[in-house]
């Protein structure tokens, strides 16, 4: 995310809060196996880029102790003040745009940031840059082309309208430079920027109650901007929201791809 890329879910509005709650019930457990299989414990100096919400933050703190550092870093940092105390410090920072924040850490971790961000790689050498000899990187970003529906199961005209709204999300998303097949070149990518022990794999959720929370609170986000682009009716957004809310739909998420390597 940076400060010009006119960012499609901006983290002031109200909505965001429960996008990350969803994240995090989504996706922590596969970033926390992840970051675990690393061995992290006391004293490791760590970088979240784009941290956006606070439960991985809060994660890495817990096990980098007291001797460690947890440096949480976003252009928009109002929702990390709750978790902006030792060791975790809080910094604006566009990861697209500005010189690391600091270097020398054992482990950085961005998770559906850098899908969003003109300067891609950019942003990956900068990220690099900031590893120590042997740190560690994690990537972990969507693939939206990979499984483009909202429910792959389309038996019927709530499933059909579902899919045609995530296609219109798909279409607002590229209009400002999102790269919706980025995820399956990560492994590619940390290879040739000279990582190490590349390694990656690839989560796909399906029918959680946190897909719904998800797809109910993106859509509510994006609703002006779905109408305004001729993309949906204000009534079909209304439907497919109430067909959200009874609980009967079997929702996906696009791919989360986690692709991890250590700096020579």
């Amino acid at each position: 995310m940076t400060r010009t890329d006119g960012y499609l879910l901006d983290n002031r509005q109200t909505e965001a809060g429960e996008r990350f709650d969803a994240f995090a019930s989504l996706f922590d457990p596969t970033t926390f196996r992840h970051l675990a299989g690393f061995g992290i414990g006391p004293g490791w100096r760590c970088w979240e880029v784009g941290a956006g919400g606070t439960s991985v933050v809060s994660w890495l703190a817990k096990k980098v102790g007291p001797t460690g550092r947890v440096l949480a870093t976003d252009i928009d940092t109002s929702r990390l003040t709750s978790v902006a105390r030792p060791p975790v410090t809080v910094r604006v920072h566009d990861i697209g745009a500005d010189e690391p924040p600091a270097e020398g850490f054992d482990l950085v971790h961005a998770r559906l940031v850098l899908v969003h961000v003109p300067d891609r790689e950019r942003a990956l050498r900068t990220m690099i840059k900031a590893l120590r000899p042997g740190g560690r990187l994690l990537i972990e970003d969507a693939d939206p082309a990979l499984q483009p529906l909202t429910c792959p199961d389309a038996h019927g005209p709530e499933e059909r309208l579902a899919n045609r709204l995530r296609q219109g999300f798909r279409r607002l998303l590229a209009d400002r430079g999102a790269d919706l097949s980025y995820g399956r070149t990560l492994p590619r990518l940390l290879r040739e920027a000279g990582l190490q022990r590349v390694q990656a794999d690839g989560y796909f959720p399906v029918a959680s109650p946190a897909c719904a929370a998800l797809e109910s609170a993106t859509i509510r986000q994006i609703r002006d901007q779905l109408v305004a682009a001729g993309l949906a009716t204000d009534d079909e957004i209304d439907r497919h929201l109430a067909n959200v809310a009874t609980g009967t739909m079997d929702l996906a998420t696009a791919p989360m791809i986690s692709a991890w390597g250590r700096k020579a």
